[in-house]
């Protein structure tokens, strides 16, 4: 598995690996409740390739994971009292992490999740942040074995979800 930064030649590509990503979990017990271009939007998609922050896990020429790695975070974070003091700039927050139905099981969203401990360690970060959908169990199990410290559960709006409760996660680096 190679895992790099996507080009915005691969958007569609990009796109219809969440698009069957949706289709294959939206209904199951590990649902992450994302919809169809409402998250990840076309626009969200295009913005962080071109950006620099969109990874791609590459297995035999085709898609086998990708996540989001910048800043940017719900509004809702800035009212909890995270236990790590650290600014903006500071934090890596990792969202939209996916693997292909076709290759779960095979430890890549964990490779995925190691590969962002190590990039925001070369980039000087202080800690990793993230959120998880109140009863993915699939991701709060991956989170805690790789050492994130589950903090609180909080509602918060995304256009996919409405105001739902999330799990807030921390890593401290």
């Amino acid at each position: 598995m190679n895992i790099r930064k996507a080009e915005p030649s691969q958007y569609s590509e990009i796109r219809a690996f969440y698009h069957s990503l949706i289709d294959a979990v939206g209904s199951s017990t590990n649902s992450v409740g994302w919809k169809k271009d409402i998250y990840p939007a076309p626009e969200y998609l295009m913005k962080t390739i071109s950006d620099g922050e969109f990874y791609i896990a590459v297995v035999s020429e085709k898609i086998a994971a990708v996540m989001i790695l910048n800043h940017e975070c719900n509004e809702e974070y800035q009212k909890f009292q995270w236990p790590t003091e650290a600014k903006p700039d500071e934090v890596t927050v990792i969202h939209a992490l996916g693997v292909a139905p076709s290759h779960t099981g095979k430890g890549y969203a964990k490779m995925m999740v190691k590969f962002a401990i190590e990039t925001a360690r070369k980039n000087h970060q202080k800690v990793i942040r993230l959120d998880v959908l109140k009863g993915n169990a699939a991701a709060k199990q991956l989170y805690f074995r790789l050492g994130f410290q589950y903090l609180h559960t909080l509602p918060m709006f995304y256009e996919d979800t409405g105001w739902t409760d999330f799990e807030l996660y921390e890593y401290r680096l």
